[in-house]
């Protein structure tokens, strides 16, 4: 064995992996994990009794 022969064997594992990680990425079971990994940015996670808005307003020296 060479060292073409490795370098051969190691791209095609290397693609083999790439697939296997593309068909786990968008195989059915994933699709509520990933979903609800994609609305995690929209979750509402601010302290009780406060507000965005509220705060921002006191950074900017108005009362609410």
């Amino acid at each position: 064995m060479d060292l073409n022969d490795l370098r051969v064997l190691i791209t095609v594992l290397s693609f083999i992996i790439f697939a296997g990680i593309v068909y786990w990425a968008y195989s059915s079971r994933q699709r509520a994990r990933f979903n609800e990994a994609a609305n995690l940015p929209f979750v509402d996670s601010d302290l009780p009794g406060e507000s965005a808005v509220a705060s921002t307003e006191n950074r900017n020296g108005d009362r609410t």
